[in-house]
This record gives structure tokens, sequence and C-alpha cells, in this order.
């Protein structure tokens, strides 16, 4: 493992709090198995009860020693998001770290046709739920003085490529609003960082497709992309750095890709 060099570090990290938007599929259910690996209890997030409860059973599988909570809403729905938190026990509503993970692409077209809706759950969910999420947790970092945040943003919101637009819009927005956030918390020890992965294989090119699988196989045609795991490793790694150390924002690409449009893919 890349970051094996903070192994022993895993044990101290027991009887620490993390929550994870969109547990449970993707990047966010590999963080799932990674900080639970690493002593983390785990507050499990998604939309249905049947699929957080998978990803719960996974866990305890791997992680007999650690304890999850599952919370089933919607990030798109404020009201929602409110209650789930504010219905956390005592013992797990100190947080320690929030992984702001929930977010999905959809649709492939030029801004000038692409489907409003489409345009609207992206908004919602990229943007709007990392910002529910971020105002109900952070409040309760700040006064423990500590915790940490880790946005999942991507490549896209270094540069527009072709066609995604709106999508790369929203991960602009989740740069800005992470420097943001971490400059209105400068003055206190809790960190926050943006990963931003490139070519990631997960379901969120059939997503992206509306479930359209052969047009989504197409996408890591001819290059080894990266793993959920690979950017759970990525996102442990910054959790598990010495309290001095802020690991702001850290950009993850496949070997063969150079930038969100820049990929050589073998024949």
């Amino acid at each position: 493992m890349i970051f094996s060099k903070f192994a022993l570090l895993d044990f101290c990290y027991m009887n620490k709090t993390v929550l994870i938007t969109g547990a449970t599929s993707g990047i966010g259910r590999a963080c799932a198995v990674r900080f639970a690996q690493g002593g983390y209890d785990i507050i499990l997030t998604g939309r249905t009860k049947e699929k957080v409860a998978a990803a719960e059973k996974e866990i305890l599988s791997l992680c007999p020693n650690i304890e999850t909570y599952p919370l089933i809403f919607d990030v798109r729905d404020k009201e929602a998001a409110q209650k789930a938190v504010m219905s956390l026990p005592e013992d797990w509503a100190d947080i320690d770290v929030l992984v702001n993970n929930a977010g999905l692409a959809l649709g492939l077209d030029p801004e000038y046709e692409g489907d409003i809706d489409d345009w609207e759950t992206m908004i919602d969910t990229n943007i709007k739920g990392l910002l529910y999420m971020t105002r109900l947790i952070v409040p309760g970092m700040v006064r423990r003085n500590k915790g940490h945040v880790i946005n999942i943003g991507s490549v896209a919101g270094d540069a527009a490529y072709a066609n995604g637009n709106v999508y790369c819009a929203t991960k602009a927005a989740v740069k800005a609003l992470s420097d943001g956030l971490r400059i209105d918390l400068a003055h206190t020890p809790i960190r926050v960082t943006n990963l931003k992965p490139g070519l990631v294989e997960t379901n969120f090119s059939n997503t992206r497709f509306h479930g359209d699988n052969a047009r989504a196989d197409k996408v890591y045609k001819g290059i080894k992309p990266l793993s959920g795991a690979d950017i759970a490793d990525v996102a442990f790694y910054a959790a598990s750095a010495p309290e001095h150390v802020q690991i702001a924002e850290v950009l993850i690409l496949a070997t063969h890709q150079a930038s969100g449009s820049v990929i050589f893919r073998e024949e």
C-alpha cells in the first residue's frame, strides 16, 4: 500500500468517528472500509436502507472491532439532513472526520442542449448537499476545537472539458468552498482537504449515462483507471497526518491521464 508507513498510526485512531456521505458505493464505500480498517467507527449515510445495510454488513465482516451507525437520507433534502444529524445519539454526535463524498455527474451534452433536471440534481447534490453537511457538522468541530473535513472534488474542477460544463462547474465550486472553509477555519486546528480524482472506475459513468453500461465501459477503455480504494488511501493518509500538517489539496490521476481531457489510451 502506498501509505503503509502510516500503518502503525492506525491504532491511534480507535474511538474516533467518521461520517461519510454517499457511503453505499464507489469512493464513499471504499472510504468507509479504509477508515474502518484504521479503527474509526463509521456513520454511513445513503438514500436507501437496503444499500446502507449492505455496506454495514461488508464493513463489519472486514472490521468486527469497530461500530457502525446508519443514517438514511438524501443530502439534497435540507430538512432530512438536519433531522438525520440531530437524531444521532450522544455517543455518536462528536464527529472527528466528515467526508463529503456524495456527488454525481449526469449527462454529457453541450451546455446549450443539457437536461435542466440533470443540472438541478448535480447542483443540489454536489454543491448544496456538501454545504448542508458542512453547516451541520463543522460547528461541533469548532466547539470541540478539533476535526477534519475531506471534500471529494474532481480534476473536473480545475478546468472544464468538452460537454462537462455543469458538472465541471459544481466541482469548481467544491474547490472554492474547500478553500473558503479552510480560510474561515484558519484560527482553529480543524483541517480541510479537497481530493481531486481523475478517472476512477466506479458506478460514476454508469450514473452519468443513465444506466447505459456499454457507453460507460468505453470511458475506461484502453487505460487502467484508479479505484475507489486508491482515493480512500489518500483520504486516510490526509486524516492520519500529524496534527500540524494539513493536506489542503491533492490531484490524483491514473498514470496515463494528464488532465481532465488528456488521456492516453492503448489500442
